[in-house]
Order: C-alpha cells, then structure tokens, then sequence
C-alpha cells in the first residue's frame, strides 16, 4: 500500500511542478524580477513546507498575491530590499505560529471561505487570459485557432482520461501529451521558453546587501507585514480547504511555522516569497497526492528544471498548461454555492457575493478582512436581537425582570429599553440566572439602570449572578 501511495505521490508531484513553473515566471515578472527568482522561491517553499510543514498534500509556491503587493518596493528599492522583505516577512510568519495563532482561521465564517474558493477560482481562470494575448493584444486568426484548440484538446484530456483509467493522473498525460503534438508536428504555438529561459545554476545563500538600520527596517517593514498577512491567510484557508479535500485536519500552526522557515530560506537564496498556492494544491489533489513526496518531487522537480532540463521543459507549450488550470478553476469553483443562494439568509448570500468580488477585484486579505468584519457584525446584531426579558409582579408588591440573552456592546440599549424606572415599583429585582455578561459595555450599561433606579428613589437588586459575571463585575469594582 505504501508503494502506491508514494507512486501516486510522485506522479502528483510531476504533474504539479509543470503547472508551477508558468505561475512562478509569471509572478516573478509581474513584481518585475528575474525569472530565476520565481523558480528559486518555488523550490524552497514547496520542499521546505512539504517536509516540516503541517499539511500534507497542499503545495506552497511563490505565489501572485504576494507577489502584487510588493511591485512598488522593488520599484522603488530594487531586489535587494525586496529580498530582505522576504526574510522579514518569513520571521513575522515563524512569530505568528510560534504564539500558536493559526488557530484564528476558526473564526472565519463559512461563507467567506466560499466567497474566498470562489474568488480565487475567478482569478485562477482570468490569469490564464493573459496567454491568448502577445504584446498586450489579443491574438488573432491562426495562432488564437491553434491556442485555442490545443487547450480544448488539453482540456478534453483531462476530463476524459479518468473514463477510461485512474492510474495516471490525468493532467500530466495532457501536458505531456499535447507537448510531444506540438514538438512532433511543429505547431506554431507559443512555449514556456517563450515566457522566459530557465537555464541557471544552484541557487547561493547570502544575505541582502542592504545596511542593517532603522530607516531600511522603515522602508521594509510594512511590506514585510503585508507580505505576511497575505501569505498566511491564503495558506491556512487552503489549508482548511484541503482538510475537507481530505476529509484529515492539519496543523496550522505548524504550518505557519514552516511557511516562515521557507520564506527566510528562500529570501536568503536570493527566490521570491511565498505561500499556499490553492490552484497547484487542487492539481496535486486531483492527481492523488496527498503524502508529503508530492510536494518534495514538485519542489525539486523544479530545481532540476531550472539545472538540467530546461532545453526539455522550454518546449512544454502553453496551451496545455492553460488548459490544466481551466480545469482546476472549473474544479475550485464551489458551483453548489449558486444553487443555496435562496436557501441561505440573505446576509450570509451577500458576504459570499461580497468576497468573491472584492477577491477578483483587489486582494485576498481585503476580502477576508471585509468577509469577517461583515460577519461579525451581522452575528452582533442577532444576538443584540434576541434579548428578551420576563416580568412579574411578586405578592410583596416588587416587580421581577428574569431578562434573557447575551448583554454586550451591540445589546445595551436594548437591555436597557426593557425597563421603566419611572413606572416601576420601589423594589426591582433583575434576575439574571439567564443573561450573560461579556464586556466593559455590559458592565457600564448595568451601573446605567442602577442610577436610573436610583434617581428615581427606588433600590434595584440584581441576583442569580454566574461565577463569571461576578468575578467580570468585581474587576471592574461594580459588584455589592
């Protein structure tokens, strides 16, 4: 058994570093980098997270959406404090794991993880575009017919193949199947030695030469920050994302950890940064990798690409892996999501449209931050809603509030609203055996109805108090 799973591993592998190689030259000349660097970061982050990290099966690479947020630094600045930007963020990563915060990707509702597979989904498919475009035009007659058909053809490939058989994975038969059509018959279709040559050495460690000062950790840090907010959301979403994939949990502090163990890895070795990449990820998925050798393989696959193989891998055409990568948009795309629009409340409909949107528009750590904010505060909102109070006049002439609910910023006017000091009795009893207190705000709006009450010349008592309402009441100097 455990030589199938590590042929399948290998063969994920392979099929995952082909579908890494135009991402990361890509990426790498979108921060306006030299290629190499892209390739560099893609084999360090994949190799280091996939043996020290927390999630087997998902796949770490020098990812886009860190690579945009960077474009201006090394604009600016040039690549060397871009790379000390990389070791800066890798450190902030290896603190955020080390004070065992992964575990805040909990509070991200369900449907802003769609809202996120979805937006991702988009952007994968809308990245591919690029590929149907020379010189910043669209192509036209002949090349955009055979670009167009030998990504049909890929595609076709894909979804077929498992048809007739599940022992290789599907898009590496496509990849190198459409890639031997094309070397055989000479089709006139662009290549990844197109996008950029591969051929370099081993990758040297060295640090940045940038002067160790306070104005050079001025310049970095907030990118270095940015840099890695970004890179650990993505990851521990994706990381969730391939825990129902797999239907195993991971270690997401762990893997927060080991993220920040390959940044400074690769920012010292002169590669890009990096995180989980979601589209590789369901590649290595879909293609049966789900042990740590799939990520090492596809790690050091492209290493040997960059070695030994370029002249090889130069000749892949970019059809085919335009074509993988439709289909694993396709794949990432929650279409069930579509069918519960009516099912779901509305709020919840709203902030899964909210974050694909905003995902497609600006960036994942903005639609997260929106998606979580917007979800928070509709939670609040509920639960400010369901305060409710009980009232009876006792014989002894006093009246009884048993008031119901959770008293917290969002509910405080509310709870206070439930009582009539003017038209009560002279004795007030509030029981509060089912009403929880939460915060400074409940404490304060507490104190509130005591003066009302005592302005009025009437005396409130307060009773059924739980251990934890005591003791929050007591810190605050509010509890008799």
């Amino acid at each position: 058994m455990k030589a199938v799973s590590l042929r399948a591993d290998v063969l994920a592998g392979l099929t995952t570093s082909f579908a890494l190689v135009p991402e990361c030259i890509a990426f790498a000349l979108v921060a306006q980098l030299n290629p190499l660097m892209g390739l560099y970061g893609a084999f360090i982050i994949c190799t280091l997270t996939a043996l020290v990290g927390g999630r087997p099966g998902m796949v770490s690479g020098a990812a886009g959406s860190m690579a945009v947020v960077i474009v201006a630094l090394v604009v600016q600045h040039g690549s060397q404090y871009f790379l000390a930007t990389v070791v800066l963020s890798g450190l902030l990563m290896i603190l955020f794991g080390a004070l065992r915060l992964g575990k805040l990707v909990r509070m991200v509702p369900h449907p802003v993880m769609v809202g996120f597979v979805n937006g991702l989904a988009i952007v994968i498919a809308m990245s591919q575009l690029e590929h149907f475009k020379r010189d910043g035009a669209w192509l036209k007659g002949e090349p955009l017919y055979w670009m167009g058909g030998l990504v049909a053809l890929t595609m076709a490939v894909v979804y077929g193949l498992p048809r007739l058989t599940r022992s290789v994975p599907p898009a590496l038969v496509a990849i190198l199947g459409v890639g031997l059509l094309t070397w055989g018959l000479q089709l006139p279709t662009r290549t990844l030695g197109d996008m950029a040559h591969m051929a370099g050495g081993w990758p040297t460690l060295a640090w940045p030469e940038v002067p160790l000062t306070l104005e050079t950790l001025r310049i970095i840090g907030p990118y270095a920050a940015l840099m890695a907010l970004v890179g650990l959301l993505e990851t521990l979403l994706t990381l969730n994302l391939t825990d129902e994939i797999t239907q195993s949990r991971g270690r997401t502090n762990r893997e927060c950890v080991a993220l920040g163990v390959a940044n400074v890895g690769a920012g010292l070795a002169g590669g890009m940064g990096g995180c989980a990449m979601i589209g590789q990820t369901m590649i290595n998925l879909n293609s049966g990798g789900r042990g740590r050798a799939s990520g090492v393989v596809a790690g050091v696959m492209i290493l040997l690409f960059v070695l030994y193989l370029s002249p090889l891998i130069e000749q892949i055409p970019l059809a085919a892996l335009v074509g993988v990568m439709f289909v694993v948009a396709q794949q990432t795309f929650a279409w069930g999501s579509l069918k519960v629009f009516n099912k779901v409340p509305l709020n919840d409909a709203l902030v899964i449209v909210l974050v694909t949107v905003i995902t497609v528009l600006t960036d994942l750590a903005m639609a997260v931050l929106c998606g979580v904010v917007i979800a928070a505060l509709n939670f609040a909102w509920q639960q400010a809603r369901e305060l409710v109070a009980d009232t009876h006049d006792e014989a002894d002439g006093s009246k009884l509030y048993r008031v119901h609910g959770t008293l917290f910023f969002a509910s405080t006017t509310a709870f206070l609203n439930l009582f009539d000091a003017a038209g009560d009795p002279e004795r007030v009893t509030l029981d509060c055996r089912h009403l929880s207190f939460v915060d400074y705000s409940a404490i304060e709006a507490l104190h509130t109805l005591r003066q009302r009450y005592q302005r009025a010349g009437k005396h409130l008592r307060v009773v059924h108090l739980s251990d934890r309402c005591k003791q929050l009441l007591r810190r605050a100097g509010a509890h008799d």
